[in-house]
Protein backbone atom coordinates (compact mmCIF):
# COMPACT_ATOMS: atom_id res chain seq x y z
CA UNK A 1 0.00 0.00 0.00
CA UNK A 2 2.78 2.38 0.88
CA UNK A 3 4.53 1.58 -2.39
CA UNK A 4 1.35 2.58 -4.23
CA UNK A 5 1.29 5.90 -2.38
CA UNK A 6 4.94 6.51 -3.21
CA UNK A 7 4.41 5.63 -6.87
CA UNK A 8 1.44 7.95 -7.12
CA UNK A 9 3.37 10.86 -5.67
CA UNK A 10 6.14 10.19 -8.18
CA UNK A 11 3.94 10.13 -11.26
CA UNK A 12 1.52 12.87 -10.22
CA UNK A 13 3.11 15.81 -8.45
CA UNK A 14 -0.07 17.74 -9.25
CA UNK A 15 -1.94 15.63 -6.70
CA UNK A 16 0.52 16.64 -3.97
CA UNK A 17 0.32 20.28 -5.02
CA UNK A 18 -3.47 20.27 -4.98
CA UNK A 19 -3.55 18.53 -1.59
CA UNK A 20 -1.46 21.36 -0.16
CA UNK A 21 -4.07 23.90 -1.28
CA UNK A 22 -6.87 21.94 0.39
CA UNK A 23 -4.88 21.42 3.60
CA UNK A 24 -4.16 25.15 3.77
CA UNK A 25 -7.91 25.78 3.51
CA UNK A 26 -8.60 23.26 6.31
CA UNK A 27 -9.97 20.45 4.15
CA UNK A 28 -9.00 16.88 3.30
CA UNK A 29 -8.38 15.65 -0.23
CA UNK A 30 -8.25 12.05 -1.39
CA UNK A 31 -7.32 10.45 -4.68
CA UNK A 32 -10.04 7.90 -5.23
CA UNK A 33 -11.60 5.22 -7.39
CA UNK A 34 -10.26 4.10 -10.74
CA UNK A 35 -7.29 6.43 -10.46
CA UNK A 36 -5.98 4.51 -7.43
CA UNK A 37 -6.81 1.14 -8.98
CA UNK A 38 -5.00 1.99 -12.19
CA UNK A 39 -1.88 3.22 -10.40
CA UNK A 40 -1.60 -0.18 -8.71
CA UNK A 41 -2.17 -1.98 -11.99
CA UNK A 42 0.49 0.09 -13.73
CA UNK A 43 -2.14 1.77 -15.90
CA UNK A 44 -1.26 5.39 -15.18
CA UNK A 45 -3.58 8.14 -16.42
CA UNK A 46 -3.47 11.90 -16.84
CA UNK A 47 -7.09 12.05 -15.67
CA UNK A 48 -7.41 11.89 -11.89
CA UNK A 49 -10.46 11.69 -9.61
CA UNK A 50 -10.47 13.26 -6.17
CA UNK A 51 -12.96 13.45 -3.32
CA UNK A 52 -13.06 15.92 -0.45
CA UNK A 53 -15.03 17.03 2.58
CA UNK A 54 -15.13 20.56 1.10
CA UNK A 55 -18.49 21.58 -0.38
CA UNK A 56 -18.62 22.53 -4.08
CA UNK A 57 -18.45 26.30 -3.54
CA UNK A 58 -15.47 25.83 -1.22
CA UNK A 59 -13.77 23.70 -3.88
CA UNK A 60 -14.25 26.50 -6.41
CA UNK A 61 -12.70 28.99 -4.01
CA UNK A 62 -9.67 26.73 -3.44
CA UNK A 63 -8.87 25.96 -7.10
CA UNK A 64 -9.62 29.40 -8.53
CA UNK A 65 -6.31 31.02 -9.46
CA UNK A 66 -4.49 27.66 -9.45
CA UNK A 67 -6.30 25.75 -12.21
CA UNK A 68 -5.74 26.57 -15.88
CA UNK A 69 -9.45 26.09 -16.54
CA UNK A 70 -12.51 25.39 -14.38
CA UNK A 71 -15.94 24.13 -15.38
CA UNK A 72 -19.04 23.64 -13.30
CA UNK A 73 -21.18 21.37 -15.48
CA UNK A 74 -21.41 18.72 -12.73
CA UNK A 75 -21.55 21.04 -9.76
CA UNK A 76 -25.16 20.07 -8.95
CA UNK A 77 -23.78 16.58 -8.30
CA UNK A 78 -20.88 17.96 -6.28
CA UNK A 79 -18.25 17.76 -9.03
CA UNK A 80 -15.88 20.55 -10.08
CA UNK A 81 -13.67 19.90 -13.09
CA UNK A 82 -10.31 21.55 -13.64
CA UNK A 83 -7.40 21.26 -16.02
CA UNK A 84 -3.82 21.83 -14.99
CA UNK A 85 -0.74 21.37 -17.18
CA UNK A 86 -2.67 19.18 -19.60
CA UNK A 87 -4.19 16.94 -16.92
CA UNK A 88 -7.91 16.62 -16.26
CA UNK A 89 -8.83 16.62 -12.57
CA UNK A 90 -12.32 16.04 -11.17
CA UNK A 91 -12.96 16.94 -7.54
CA UNK A 92 -16.20 15.68 -5.98
CA UNK A 93 -17.57 16.37 -2.52
CA UNK A 94 -18.14 13.27 -0.33
CA UNK A 95 -21.47 11.72 -1.35
CA UNK A 96 -24.02 9.75 0.68
CA UNK A 97 -26.70 9.46 -2.00
CA UNK A 98 -29.99 7.61 -1.88
CA UNK A 99 -31.70 6.17 -4.98
CA UNK A 100 -35.36 5.94 -5.94
CA UNK A 101 -34.65 2.52 -7.53
CA UNK A 102 -36.93 3.39 -10.42
CA UNK A 103 -34.29 5.24 -12.44
CA UNK A 104 -30.54 5.30 -11.80
CA UNK A 105 -30.64 8.96 -10.78
CA UNK A 106 -29.60 9.57 -7.17
CA UNK A 107 -30.99 12.09 -4.77
CA UNK A 108 -27.73 13.92 -4.25
CA UNK A 109 -26.73 14.12 -0.59
CA UNK A 110 -23.29 15.24 0.52
CA UNK A 111 -21.52 13.05 3.07
CA UNK A 112 -19.11 13.70 5.90
CA UNK A 113 -16.63 10.80 5.82
CA UNK A 114 -14.45 9.05 3.28
CA UNK A 115 -15.74 5.65 4.45
CA UNK A 116 -19.33 6.65 3.72
CA UNK A 117 -18.30 7.92 0.28
CA UNK A 118 -16.42 4.73 -0.60
CA UNK A 119 -19.32 2.51 0.47
CA UNK A 120 -21.52 3.92 -2.34
CA UNK A 121 -19.02 3.03 -5.08
CA UNK A 122 -19.55 0.20 -7.54
CA UNK A 123 -16.77 -2.28 -6.75
CA UNK A 124 -14.29 -2.68 -3.93
CA UNK A 125 -11.33 -2.28 -6.32
CA UNK A 126 -12.77 1.18 -7.02
CA UNK A 127 -13.43 1.88 -3.33
CA UNK A 128 -9.84 2.57 -2.32
CA UNK A 129 -8.42 6.03 -1.68
CA UNK A 130 -5.19 7.79 -0.81
CA UNK A 131 -5.21 10.50 1.85
CA UNK A 132 -2.96 12.95 0.03
CA UNK A 133 -2.08 15.10 3.03
CA UNK A 134 -1.20 12.21 5.33
CA UNK A 135 0.17 10.08 2.45
CA UNK A 136 -1.85 7.13 3.77
CA UNK A 137 -3.77 4.40 2.03
CA UNK A 138 -7.50 4.12 2.84
CA UNK A 139 -9.12 0.74 2.17
CA UNK A 140 -12.13 0.06 4.41
CA UNK A 141 -13.68 -2.55 2.08
CA UNK A 142 -10.57 -4.63 1.33
CA UNK A 143 -10.15 -3.50 -2.23
CA UNK A 144 -6.44 -4.35 -2.10
CA UNK A 145 -7.18 -8.04 -1.52
CA UNK A 146 -9.70 -8.00 -4.35
CA UNK A 147 -7.14 -6.34 -6.60
CA UNK A 148 -4.52 -8.92 -5.67
CA UNK A 149 -6.96 -11.75 -6.38
CA UNK A 150 -8.26 -10.00 -9.52
CA UNK A 151 -11.77 -10.25 -8.08
CA UNK A 152 -14.80 -8.06 -8.73
CA UNK A 153 -16.89 -7.63 -5.60
CA UNK A 154 -19.03 -4.84 -4.19
CA UNK A 155 -18.47 -2.77 -1.01
CA UNK A 156 -22.15 -3.15 -0.06
CA UNK A 157 -24.13 -6.26 -1.06
CA UNK A 158 -24.43 -6.72 -4.82
CA UNK A 159 -28.20 -6.58 -4.53
CA UNK A 160 -28.02 -3.14 -2.90
CA UNK A 161 -25.41 -1.91 -5.34
CA UNK A 162 -27.24 -3.06 -8.49
CA UNK A 163 -30.64 -1.91 -7.23
CA UNK A 164 -29.15 1.56 -6.76
CA UNK A 165 -27.61 1.59 -10.23
CA UNK A 166 -28.26 -1.36 -12.59
CA UNK A 167 -25.65 -0.03 -15.00
CA UNK A 168 -23.10 -1.46 -12.56
CA UNK A 169 -23.94 -4.93 -13.87
CA UNK A 170 -22.75 -3.90 -17.32
CA UNK A 171 -19.72 -2.27 -15.71
CA UNK A 172 -18.92 -5.64 -14.12
CA UNK A 173 -18.89 -7.20 -17.59
CA UNK A 174 -16.79 -4.33 -18.90
CA UNK A 175 -14.21 -4.71 -16.09
CA UNK A 176 -14.09 -8.45 -16.71
CA UNK A 177 -13.06 -7.61 -20.27
CA UNK A 178 -10.81 -4.60 -19.62
CA UNK A 179 -9.03 -5.82 -16.49
CA UNK A 180 -9.37 -9.59 -16.76
CA UNK A 181 -11.03 -9.68 -13.31
CA UNK A 182 -13.38 -12.50 -12.25
CA UNK A 183 -16.67 -11.50 -10.63
CA UNK A 184 -17.31 -12.93 -7.16
CA UNK A 185 -19.95 -15.67 -7.05
CA UNK A 186 -22.36 -13.40 -5.16
CA UNK A 187 -21.94 -10.77 -7.89
CA UNK A 188 -22.76 -13.30 -10.62
CA UNK A 189 -25.77 -14.50 -8.62
CA UNK A 190 -27.10 -10.96 -8.19
CA UNK A 191 -26.53 -10.16 -11.88
CA UNK A 192 -28.47 -13.27 -12.88
CA UNK A 193 -31.36 -12.52 -10.53
CA UNK A 194 -31.50 -8.82 -11.39
CA UNK A 195 -30.71 -8.79 -15.12
CA UNK A 196 -34.12 -7.31 -15.90
CA UNK A 197 -33.25 -4.21 -13.89
CA UNK A 198 -31.01 -3.09 -16.76
CA UNK A 199 -34.22 -2.04 -18.54
CA UNK A 200 -34.17 1.05 -16.28
CA UNK A 201 -31.03 2.27 -18.03
CA UNK A 202 -31.18 4.43 -21.15
CA UNK A 203 -30.02 2.97 -24.46
CA UNK A 204 -27.28 5.61 -24.70
CA UNK A 205 -25.66 4.52 -21.43
CA UNK A 206 -25.96 0.85 -22.29
CA UNK A 207 -24.32 1.55 -25.64
CA UNK A 208 -21.44 3.43 -24.01
CA UNK A 209 -20.65 0.53 -21.66
CA UNK A 210 -21.00 -2.05 -24.43
CA UNK A 211 -18.62 -0.09 -26.65
CA UNK A 212 -16.02 0.17 -23.89
CA UNK A 213 -16.32 -3.58 -23.34
CA UNK A 214 -15.85 -4.35 -27.03
CA UNK A 215 -12.82 -2.06 -27.25
CA UNK A 216 -11.01 -3.97 -24.49
CA UNK A 217 -8.00 -6.09 -25.38
CA UNK A 218 -10.07 -9.23 -24.76
CA UNK A 219 -13.84 -8.64 -24.85
CA UNK A 220 -14.70 -12.34 -24.58
CA UNK A 221 -14.88 -12.69 -20.75
CA UNK A 222 -17.19 -9.70 -20.56
CA UNK A 223 -19.46 -10.95 -23.34
CA UNK A 224 -19.61 -14.42 -21.80
CA UNK A 225 -20.54 -12.92 -18.43
CA UNK A 226 -23.35 -10.96 -20.09
CA UNK A 227 -24.67 -14.08 -21.82
CA UNK A 228 -24.31 -16.40 -18.81
CA UNK A 229 -26.17 -14.04 -16.47
CA UNK A 230 -28.97 -13.21 -18.91
CA UNK A 231 -27.88 -9.59 -19.20
CA UNK A 232 -27.25 -9.97 -22.92
CA UNK A 233 -30.85 -11.12 -23.42
CA UNK A 234 -31.92 -7.65 -22.33
CA UNK A 235 -29.44 -5.49 -24.26
CA UNK A 236 -28.04 -7.60 -27.13
CA UNK A 237 -30.32 -10.65 -27.50
CA UNK A 238 -28.98 -11.55 -30.94
CA UNK A 239 -25.73 -12.76 -29.35
CA UNK A 240 -27.16 -15.39 -26.97
CA UNK A 241 -29.61 -16.15 -29.77
CA UNK A 242 -26.72 -17.65 -31.74
CA UNK A 243 -26.38 -20.53 -29.27
CA UNK A 244 -27.85 -23.18 -31.55
CA UNK A 245 -28.38 -26.76 -30.48
CA UNK A 246 -25.90 -28.96 -32.33
CA UNK A 247 -27.75 -31.23 -34.73
CA UNK A 248 -27.22 -34.97 -34.43
CA UNK A 249 -24.93 -35.07 -37.46
CA UNK A 250 -22.77 -32.18 -36.17
CA UNK A 251 -22.98 -30.50 -39.54
CA UNK A 252 -22.45 -26.98 -38.20
CA UNK A 253 -20.40 -25.19 -35.57
CA UNK A 254 -21.89 -23.54 -32.52
CA UNK A 255 -22.51 -20.13 -34.03
CA UNK A 256 -22.09 -18.28 -30.72
CA UNK A 257 -18.67 -19.79 -29.98
CA UNK A 258 -17.66 -19.32 -33.61
CA UNK A 259 -18.56 -15.62 -33.43
CA UNK A 260 -16.50 -15.11 -30.27
CA UNK A 261 -13.55 -16.72 -32.05
CA UNK A 262 -14.05 -14.51 -35.11
CA UNK A 263 -14.06 -11.47 -32.81
CA UNK A 264 -10.77 -12.54 -31.24
CA UNK A 265 -9.18 -13.16 -34.64
CA UNK A 266 -10.42 -9.83 -35.98
CA UNK A 267 -8.78 -8.08 -33.02
CA UNK A 268 -5.51 -9.86 -33.80
CA UNK A 269 -5.76 -8.72 -37.43
CA UNK A 270 -6.19 -5.09 -36.35
CA UNK A 271 -2.50 -5.12 -35.49
CA UNK A 272 -1.15 -7.41 -38.20
CA UNK A 273 -3.20 -6.99 -41.38
CA UNK A 274 -3.28 -3.38 -42.58
CA UNK A 275 -2.62 -2.28 -38.96
CA UNK A 276 -4.76 0.39 -37.32
CA UNK A 277 -3.52 2.52 -34.45
CA UNK A 278 -6.70 2.25 -32.38
CA UNK A 279 -9.15 -0.56 -31.54
CA UNK A 280 -11.77 -0.66 -34.28
CA UNK A 281 -15.34 -0.64 -32.89
CA UNK A 282 -16.95 -1.04 -36.32
CA UNK A 283 -14.86 -4.12 -37.15
CA UNK A 284 -15.48 -5.64 -33.71
CA UNK A 285 -19.24 -5.12 -33.88
CA UNK A 286 -19.30 -6.65 -37.36
CA UNK A 287 -17.24 -9.64 -36.21
CA UNK A 288 -19.55 -10.25 -33.26
CA UNK A 289 -22.75 -9.86 -35.28
CA UNK A 290 -21.76 -11.24 -38.69
CA UNK A 291 -23.70 -14.51 -38.23
CA UNK A 292 -26.71 -13.27 -36.24
CA UNK A 293 -28.93 -14.17 -39.19
CA UNK A 294 -28.13 -17.88 -38.98
CA UNK A 295 -30.72 -18.93 -36.37
CA UNK A 296 -33.54 -17.43 -38.44
CA UNK A 297 -32.36 -19.01 -41.69
CA UNK A 298 -31.33 -22.48 -40.48
CA UNK A 299 -32.82 -25.36 -42.49
CA UNK A 300 -32.10 -29.04 -42.08
CA UNK A 301 -31.54 -30.75 -45.41
CA UNK A 302 -32.33 -34.34 -46.41
CA UNK A 303 -29.39 -36.52 -45.49
CA UNK A 304 -28.45 -34.48 -42.44
CA UNK A 305 -27.07 -31.29 -43.95
CA UNK A 306 -27.76 -27.82 -42.61
CA UNK A 307 -28.11 -24.62 -44.63
CA UNK A 308 -28.29 -20.94 -43.73
CA UNK A 309 -29.34 -19.44 -47.06
CA UNK A 310 -29.21 -15.65 -47.20
CA UNK A 311 -28.20 -15.36 -43.54
CA UNK A 312 -26.01 -12.41 -44.48
CA UNK A 313 -29.06 -10.50 -45.79
CA UNK A 314 -31.16 -11.30 -42.73
CA UNK A 315 -28.20 -10.64 -40.44
CA UNK A 316 -27.55 -7.20 -41.91
CA UNK A 317 -31.15 -6.19 -41.21
CA UNK A 318 -30.98 -7.57 -37.68
CA UNK A 319 -27.70 -5.79 -36.97
CA UNK A 320 -29.08 -2.50 -38.29
CA UNK A 321 -32.20 -2.79 -36.12
CA UNK A 322 -30.29 -3.63 -32.93
CA UNK A 323 -27.70 -0.90 -33.40
CA UNK A 324 -30.44 1.65 -34.00
CA UNK A 325 -32.12 0.62 -30.76
CA UNK A 326 -28.79 1.06 -28.98
CA UNK A 327 -28.57 4.58 -30.43
CA UNK A 328 -25.32 4.07 -32.32
CA UNK A 329 -24.40 6.72 -34.88
CA UNK A 330 -25.65 6.43 -38.46
CA UNK A 331 -22.07 5.85 -39.66
CA UNK A 332 -21.56 2.89 -37.31
CA UNK A 333 -24.98 1.40 -38.10
CA UNK A 334 -24.49 1.57 -41.89
CA UNK A 335 -20.89 0.39 -41.78
CA UNK A 336 -21.54 -2.61 -39.53
CA UNK A 337 -24.65 -3.72 -41.42
CA UNK A 338 -22.82 -3.42 -44.76
CA UNK A 339 -19.92 -5.53 -43.47
CA UNK A 340 -22.38 -8.17 -42.24
CA UNK A 341 -24.07 -8.10 -45.67
CA UNK A 342 -20.77 -8.48 -47.54
CA UNK A 343 -18.92 -10.95 -45.31
CA UNK A 344 -20.05 -14.00 -47.30
CA UNK A 345 -19.38 -12.56 -50.77
CA UNK A 346 -15.81 -13.88 -50.94
CA UNK A 347 -16.94 -17.49 -50.69
CA UNK A 348 -18.17 -17.27 -54.27
CA UNK A 349 -14.60 -16.59 -55.38
CA UNK A 350 -13.78 -20.30 -55.42
CA UNK A 351 -10.20 -20.80 -56.59
CA UNK A 352 -10.07 -17.54 -58.47
CA UNK A 353 -13.00 -17.89 -60.85
CA UNK A 354 -14.10 -14.27 -60.43
CA UNK A 355 -13.80 -12.05 -63.48
CA UNK A 356 -12.17 -8.63 -63.18
CA UNK A 357 -15.73 -7.28 -63.23
CA UNK A 358 -16.60 -9.28 -60.10
CA UNK A 359 -13.45 -8.01 -58.37
CA UNK A 360 -14.37 -4.42 -59.26
CA UNK A 361 -17.84 -4.93 -57.80
CA UNK A 362 -16.39 -6.40 -54.61
CA UNK A 363 -14.19 -3.33 -54.15
CA UNK A 364 -16.92 -0.87 -55.16
CA UNK A 365 -19.56 -2.40 -52.88
CA UNK A 366 -17.16 -2.35 -49.94
CA UNK A 367 -15.97 1.20 -50.63
CA UNK A 368 -14.09 2.65 -47.66
CA UNK A 369 -14.93 -0.50 -45.68
CA UNK A 370 -12.64 -2.67 -47.83
CA UNK A 371 -9.73 -2.84 -45.30
CA UNK A 372 -12.22 -3.89 -42.61
CA UNK A 373 -13.86 -6.40 -44.96
CA UNK A 374 -10.45 -7.97 -45.62
CA UNK A 375 -9.97 -8.48 -41.88
CA UNK A 376 -13.51 -9.72 -41.26
CA UNK A 377 -13.37 -12.31 -44.04
CA UNK A 378 -9.97 -13.57 -42.89
CA UNK A 379 -11.14 -13.69 -39.26
CA UNK A 380 -14.22 -15.68 -40.30
CA UNK A 381 -12.06 -18.73 -41.00
CA UNK A 382 -12.18 -20.77 -37.77
CA UNK A 383 -11.74 -24.29 -39.13
CA UNK A 384 -9.35 -26.54 -37.20
CA UNK A 385 -8.31 -28.17 -40.46
CA UNK A 386 -4.95 -26.48 -41.01
CA UNK A 387 -4.77 -27.39 -44.69
CA UNK A 388 -8.22 -25.93 -45.36
CA UNK A 389 -7.44 -22.79 -43.34
CA UNK A 390 -4.17 -22.25 -45.18
CA UNK A 391 -5.91 -22.72 -48.54
CA UNK A 392 -8.57 -20.13 -47.66
CA UNK A 393 -5.97 -17.60 -46.56
CA UNK A 394 -3.91 -18.20 -49.70
CA UNK A 395 -6.98 -17.69 -51.88
CA UNK A 396 -7.74 -14.42 -50.14
CA UNK A 397 -4.11 -13.39 -50.60
CA UNK A 398 -4.65 -13.97 -54.32
CA UNK A 399 -7.80 -11.82 -54.30
CA UNK A 400 -5.97 -8.96 -52.59
CA UNK A 401 -3.18 -9.25 -55.15
CA UNK A 402 -5.73 -9.00 -57.98
CA UNK A 403 -7.24 -5.93 -56.35
CA UNK A 404 -3.79 -4.37 -56.12
CA UNK A 405 -3.08 -5.09 -59.80
CA UNK A 406 -6.38 -3.57 -60.92
CA UNK A 407 -5.71 -0.53 -58.75
CA UNK A 408 -2.48 0.02 -60.65
CA UNK A 409 -4.49 0.13 -63.88
CA UNK A 410 -7.55 2.12 -62.76
CA UNK A 411 -8.93 4.06 -59.80
CA UNK A 412 -11.04 1.39 -58.10
CA UNK A 413 -11.82 3.68 -55.19
CA UNK A 414 -13.84 5.95 -57.48
CA UNK A 415 -15.48 3.77 -60.08
CA UNK A 416 -17.81 6.16 -61.92
CA UNK A 417 -19.37 6.17 -65.39
CA UNK A 418 -17.16 7.36 -68.22
CA UNK A 419 -19.72 10.13 -68.90
CA UNK A 420 -21.07 12.35 -66.15
CA UNK A 421 -24.64 13.59 -65.71
CA UNK A 422 -24.08 16.78 -67.68
CA UNK A 423 -22.71 14.87 -70.66
CA UNK A 424 -25.63 12.42 -70.53
CA UNK A 425 -28.20 15.26 -70.56
CA UNK A 426 -26.44 17.01 -73.44
CA UNK A 427 -26.09 13.88 -75.58
CA UNK A 428 -29.65 12.67 -74.99
CA UNK A 429 -31.37 16.06 -74.77
CA UNK A 430 -32.73 15.29 -71.30
CA UNK A 431 -33.64 17.55 -68.41
CA UNK A 432 -32.64 16.53 -64.86
CA UNK A 433 -34.82 13.63 -63.76
CA UNK A 434 -35.11 9.84 -63.37
CA UNK A 435 -34.00 9.04 -66.94
CA UNK A 436 -30.64 10.72 -66.34
CA UNK A 437 -30.18 8.59 -63.23
CA UNK A 438 -31.10 5.43 -65.15
CA UNK A 439 -28.58 6.26 -67.89
CA UNK A 440 -25.90 7.03 -65.29
CA UNK A 441 -26.55 3.70 -63.57
CA UNK A 442 -26.34 1.85 -66.90
CA UNK A 443 -22.96 3.42 -67.66
CA UNK A 444 -21.66 2.62 -64.18
CA UNK A 445 -22.65 -1.05 -64.57
CA UNK A 446 -20.89 -1.03 -67.93
CA UNK A 447 -17.80 0.48 -66.33
CA UNK A 448 -17.78 -2.21 -63.65
CA UNK A 449 -18.17 -4.96 -66.25
CA UNK A 450 -15.63 -3.78 -68.84
CA UNK A 451 -13.35 -1.36 -67.05
CA UNK A 452 -12.60 2.16 -68.36
CA UNK A 453 -14.03 2.97 -71.81
CA UNK A 454 -12.75 5.68 -74.15
CA UNK A 455 -15.11 8.59 -74.81
CA UNK A 456 -16.38 7.49 -78.23
CA UNK A 457 -17.07 3.95 -76.99
CA UNK A 458 -19.00 5.28 -73.97
CA UNK A 459 -21.07 7.59 -76.21
CA UNK A 460 -21.89 4.71 -78.57
CA UNK A 461 -23.04 2.50 -75.69
CA UNK A 462 -25.16 5.33 -74.24
CA UNK A 463 -26.89 5.87 -77.59
CA UNK A 464 -27.63 2.14 -77.85
CA UNK A 465 -29.16 2.24 -74.39
CA UNK A 466 -31.24 5.32 -75.32
CA UNK A 467 -32.63 3.63 -78.42
CA UNK A 468 -33.56 0.53 -76.43
CA UNK A 469 -35.40 2.70 -73.91
CA UNK A 470 -37.33 4.84 -76.41
CA UNK A 471 -35.23 7.97 -75.97
CA UNK A 472 -34.49 9.94 -79.17
CA UNK A 473 -31.38 12.10 -78.89
CA UNK A 474 -31.36 15.53 -80.56
CA UNK A 475 -30.04 15.64 -84.12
Amino acid sequence: MQNAVTELMRISPLADELAGLFSKAGHKLYLVGGSVRDVMLGRGSHDLDFTTDARPQQVLDIVRGWADNIWEVGIAFGTVGVTKQGSLLEITTFRADSYDRVTRNPEVTFGDTIEEDLLRRDFSVNAMAIDLAAKKFVDPYDGMSALRDRLLDTPATPQESFADDPLRMLRAARFAAQLGFTPAPRVVKAMTEMAGEIDRITAERVQAELSKLLLADDPRPGLELMVDTGLAERVLPEVPGMRLAIDEHHQHKDVYQHSLTVLRQAIELEKTHEPTSEPDLILRLAALLHDVGKPRTREFQPGGGVSFHHHEVVGAKMARKRLRELKYSKEIIESVSQLVFLHLRFHGYGKGEWTDSAVRRYVTDAGDLLPRLHKLVRADCTTRNRRKAAALQATYDQLEERIARLREQEDLARVRPDLDGNAIMELLGLQPGPQVGQAWKFLKELRLDRGPLDHDEAVAELLKWAAANGITPPA
